[in-house]
């Protein structure tokens, strides 16, 4: 079936503001995607909204409303043709490498570095082909581990399952655990290990850190979660819960101007800051777990996340 998609000019504000946005509220509810227009400028950025159906009146001023700075600007609209129109998004991206990692997609065939790992990730259903900061700040956080040994690692928040592969190639050996709160994201992952011929990678569809398959296996070594702020805060207990004595923990999805409150929340739960990779606005964290295993002060209810949650 065709989509629509509703433009707007917004500011990095506003698109960080987005990020974070609640449900606006519409039966039809839009998928929005913030892009920068003007390198490092501030006031030079765009927000899409992609609709199943095309948008009614309320629709669009849903979508208006999210960015002050264009009120008084017609919003653009037009109907697109019966594609996926994430993969149309992403398709002029160019291969990535980082570290020994070389990630491209199947339309990109220039030969890959040589002795470079070569991970083929589609862009489409699920976040992680490796070229937001937040994925390849990552890739370079583990690609500078190579030398550590960890034997149980834990992938939250997997997307496409680039990270979880990472993993698997430098540390052959370990059990590799990757979960996600999205089926489509496991599935996706499942998917693009046997394109790869990623080996032993263990798939749990959970949300958070408490799921029994998640806790039966704990504690783990090496745990990294590339989701976002707010949850990352809130789920610092359960995360440091099942982390091993001096385990490494790898934290990203954050700005920088969050960063102090993630570092907090996880200092509270016994790690202490090793590393931060800063690439343009976003941050990637490296903590180690401390030397007792964390015990949480009192029982995890997920339905009380909410109130741990960063307000972003």
């Amino acid at each position: 079936m065709p989509s629509w998609k509703v433009t707007l000019p917004c500011t990095r504000a506003e698109a960080e503001a987005i990020d974070a946005a609640e449900d606006l509220g519409l039966d039809s509810a839009p998928v929005l995607m913030t892009t920068e227009d003007v390198e490092d400028d501030a006031e030079r950025w765009h927000l899409d909204a992609y609709f199943e159906v095309e948008p009614n009146d309320a629709a669009v001023a849903a979508v208006q409303a999210l960015v002050p700075s264009a009120r008084g600007r017609a919003p653009a609209i037009e109907q697109l043709d019966d594609e996926d129109w994430v993969t149309m998004s992403q398709a002029g991206l160019e291969p990535l490498h980082v570290g020994r990692f070389y990630v491209h997609t199947a339309a990109q065939d220039a030969p890959p570095p040589e002795g470079a790992r070569v991970f083929r990730i589609e862009a489409g259903r699920a976040f992680g082909t490796g070229h937001h900061e937040t994925t390849s700040g990552c890739l370079a956080m583990l690609d500078g581990l190579a030398d550590a040994r960890f034997t149980d690692v834990i992938d939250i928040g997997t997307g496409t399952g680039l990270l979880a592969f990472a993993a698997r190639e430098l540390w052959p050996e370990a059990r590799v655990l990757a979960t996600d709160i999205d089926p489509v994201a496991v599935d996706v992952t499942r998917e693009n290990a046997e394109v790869n011929a990623v080996p032993g990678i263990d798939l749990v569809v959970a949300d958070g850190a408490l799921a029994d398959a998640i806790t039966d296996r704990a504690p783990y070594d090496l745990l990294i979660a590339n989701i976002l702020a707010g949850p990352l805060v809130s789920m610092a207990p359960e995360v440091a819960a099942i982390a091993a004595p001096h385990a490494t923990v790898v934290l990203a999805g954050l700005l920088g101007r969050q960063a102090s409150e993630v570092i907090g929340a996880y200092t509270a739960c016994g790690c202490t800051l090793e590393a931060r990779d800063d690439r343009g606005d976003w941050t990637i964290l490296r903590l180690r777990a401390g030397a007792e295993r964390y015990v949480p002060t009192a029982p995890i209810d997920p339905a009380g996340r909410d109130g741990w949650a960063l307000d972003i």
